[in-house]
């Protein structure tokens, strides 16, 4: 009870404004310091690859294994993404990644005939890029957000099938 004297000690309209204070700059910390998700630099493509990657964005699913799309910004047809925090970002278009030069293919995965180089993010997670096709599509995996870094390939491998061609 004695914790209680000093509260009882002030007068009635302060005991009974201080809870709602309280709980209201907590929620503006809350708030101020949330950033959400970061921008994606969109890849700028040459123009035959920009055609192949804006027909991809038309054939991805709009749900990646329970994660629904939520687009980075800014939009782009060369970028797309699934889940809040962590999420999996999709980047068509972009220069071959020189990790490709580091026998990306020793541990690599082939998914539904797709195959894939790929290289630790740095985070924990992992980074993939199509091999063999005629733009190169990478798929950024983040630590924690799949039981298995691999699981979202296979989601995403049908439509990167359909819309981008096998060459160079």
């Amino acid at each position: 009870m004695t914790r209680f004297r000093a509260l009882r000690a002030l007068p009635a309209p302060v005991r009974w404004a201080t809870p709602p204070l309280v709980l209201l700059g907590s929620a503006g910390l809350l708030v101020g310091g949330w950033t959400g998700p970061g921008e994606i630099a969109p890849p700028s493509p040459a123009s035959g690859a920009a055609v192949l990657c804006q027909a991809l964005d038309r054939a991805l699913p709009g749900e990646v294994l329970g994660h629904r799309r939520s687009d980075p910004s800014p939009a782009s047809p060369y970028t797309a993404a699934w889940g809040s925090s962590p999420r999996t970002v999709l980047r068509c278009g972009l220069d071959r990644p020189g990790y490709l030069d580091d026998h990306p293919l020793d541990s690599a995965p082939n998914v539904n005939d797709v195959q894939f180089g790929m290289s630790s993010d740095g985070d924990g997670g992992y980074r993939f890029v199509t091999t063999l096709r005629r733009a190169y599509v990478e798929v950024t995996v983040p630590k924690g957000a799949y039981p298995n870094y691999v699981d979202p390939l296979s989601s995403l491998t049908d439509a990167i099938k359909a819309t981008i061609p096998e060459g160079l």
